[in-house]
């Protein structure tokens, strides 16, 4: 058996610590200015083959952060945390995009979409791990390791803050307010205001936080997973249950101008993509798993990759064909043009109490679930930074804390900037580049292929494909987002992916005309029946509800 010895090495001394030094020089600093490392180095008796790693952890600090603290992972907790992280509501849009694109260009478009994605995901999971035993187990580390230390912080810092953060944030709103229409349609209880949800939710989501690391809220991350699933085959049995309404057509909308058939095209195609989500936590997920130099965690990794993007399919697929199929091109053009259909054709009196509330107990869990590992994030930094200045790692009572300050810090965002769902397209097009492009410019820049092969070319060209897209639909978010300013009088776009599901729960309400209000300052949406000869027999007239908490 092999020996463990601990060396100190300068950080210029050996090739391939210098090669990573920048991303690692916040780790290990020396008093006297220059970067130093401590790394364990495993003796091999002379008897035995030497490989360029021989196992153990090469940097300590990783054992005391929250994704990495524990190793001990698997091939199906890594399943359950892509699940739970992977399938949100951000996914029931994609019949609005078939109405616009049609049967084929929609399939079409949704399989390119998960291809790629699949592909990016590849990239990562492969990236994780050098040949050295080095191990990139956050986004941003990597994307320092490949692009520097500038260009690294620059082009994912705020990605990656907004993906963590600013998803527990919508989490919270979106929690919160199906919890405000559980009280009201199942319980008939509306003395509970938006705010008073929101704060319920929060403090569920920070007793479940409480589990030290990552690897162990994998039967979190099981429910999660398993309330998703149940939801995404709830919705599309009850859309095939309930049959196709006469009259549907399969051609797309017709549209006053081509720049607005140009601009549906666009704002369709971003629906897809950005009904994938995860890639920000791939690493971290992976950073579970255990890795040796017989059996390294990309092995493990990728099996759970497929198996998630095999479900994944099969969640996303029957829903985009099963909502175009009954709708059609009669979905409204809105967010939650799927749901609202729901309502408009199959009425509210069809759908009994129980039906209702499973549907919104299946959310507010999977909510719950997903803002454990998104929160995750948030607390391995901020525990990072703590271990980095104390070189100890962080007592129990620090951890609570750390969560509760979060807890509290993200329930005064939701609260806040109740509208932040409605930017989650021009935000999500701003972010589109670490699902798409940056991984494949890591490939390049870490594993070195040699120009002009065909992983070179592929690479190149995803890479500014994806750069470019994301140009594009952040163009076409913001024309959109104006688009609606302009028609404040009659907006027919339900704001942002909140919207869907609150739209699906609240159209299932036994009343003929219901308004939903999420908070102090949310956005306000109240359904009315309109005339049959609209396109959109149903409006979702936005006004802001009051800024006061009762």
């Amino acid at each position: 058996m092999a020996d463990l010895e601990e060396v100190v090495v300068e950080a210029n001394c050996r090739e391939e610590i210098t090669r990573h030094s920048h991303s690692l020089k916040s780790l290990f600093r020396s008093s006297s200015g220059y970067s130093a490392q401590v790394i364990p180095i495993t003796t091999t008796p002379p008897n035995e083959s030497t490989e360029k790693w021989t196992g153990g952890e090469l940097i300590p600090q990783d054992a005391w952060l929250p994704i990495t603290e524990s190793r001990n992972g698997n091939v199906f907790s890594a399943t359950f945390h892509l699940l739970c992280s992977g399938i949100g509501i951000q996914s029931l849009l994609l019949p609005l995009a078939f109405a616009t694109l049609g049967w084929a260009l929609g399939i079409i478009c949704l399989s390119l979409a998960f291809a790629w994605q699949l592909y990016t995901a590849w990239l990562l999971v492969h990236l994780h791990e050098s040949d050295t035993g080095i191990r990139y187990s956050r986004y941003l580390h990597l994307a320092i390791t490949a692009f520097g230390p500038k260009l690294g912080k620059l082009l994912t810092i705020f990605p990656v803050m907004y993906l963590s953060g600013g998803t527990c944030a919508q989490l919270i709103i979106i929690g919160g307010g199906t919890m405000k229409l559980f009280l009201k349609a199942v319980c008939d209880v509306n003395s509970v205001t938006g705010t008073e949800c929101f704060l319920l939710f929060v403090c569920m989501a920070i007793v479940v936080a409480q589990f030290p690391n990552l690897n162990s809220i994998a039967w979190v991350s099981l429910i999660g997973a398993t309330t998703a699933i149940a939801y995404y085959t709830l919705i599309w049995g009850l859309l095939i249950g309930k049959g196709r309404p006469s009259g549907i057509s399969y051609n797309p909308p017709e549209m006053e101008s081509n720049m607005d058939r140009f601009g549906g095209v666009l704002n369709s195609v971003g629906i897809i993509f950005l009904a994938f989500k995860g890639h920000n936590v791939i690493l971290e997920i992976q950073g579970t798993l255990p890795s040796s130099p017989k059996q390294r965690s990309q092995n493990r990794m990728w099996r759970g990759v497929t198996i998630s993007y095999a479900l994944k399919a099969m969640c996303f697929l029957p829903l985009a064909i099963a909502g175009f199929w009954a709708y059609g091109n009669k979905i409204p053009s809105s967010y939650g043009g799927l749901l609202t259909s729901f309502s408009q054709f199959n009425g509210r009196k069809n759908t009994s109490k129980a039906v209702l509330g499973l549907l919104c107990i299946l959310v507010v869990i999977n909510c719950l679930s997903t803002f454990q590992i998104y929160s995750m994030v948030v607390f391995d930094n901020l525990e990072f930074k703590y271990t980095s200045k104390k070189n100890k790692p962080c007592a129990r009572w620090l951890r609570i804390a750390f969560r509760i300050f979060f807890g509290g810090l993200a329930f005064f965002i939701a609260v806040a900037f109740p509208f932040l769902p409605s930017l989650a397209p021009l935000i999500g097009g701003m972010t589109l580049p670490l699902a798409c492009a940056y991984p494949c410019f890591m490939w390049i820049t870490m594993k070195k292929p040699e120009p002009k092969s065909t992983m070179w070319f592929v690479n190149i060209g995803l890479g500014f494909l994806g750069l470019s897209l994301s140009v594009v639909l952040v163009i076409a978010s913001v024309w959109n987002l104006a688009d609606k300013d302009t028609s404040l009088g009659s907006p027919n776009r339900p704001r942002g992916e909140a919207s869907s599901i609150l739209l699906i729960v609240s159209s299932l309400l036994p009343a003929k005309n219901s308004s939903v209000a999420t908070g102090p300052g949310a956005t306000q949406f109240t359904v009315i029946a309109v005339p049959l000869s609209s396109l959109a027999k149903i409006l979702a007239i936005v006004s802001t509800a009051a800024l006061d908490a009762a």
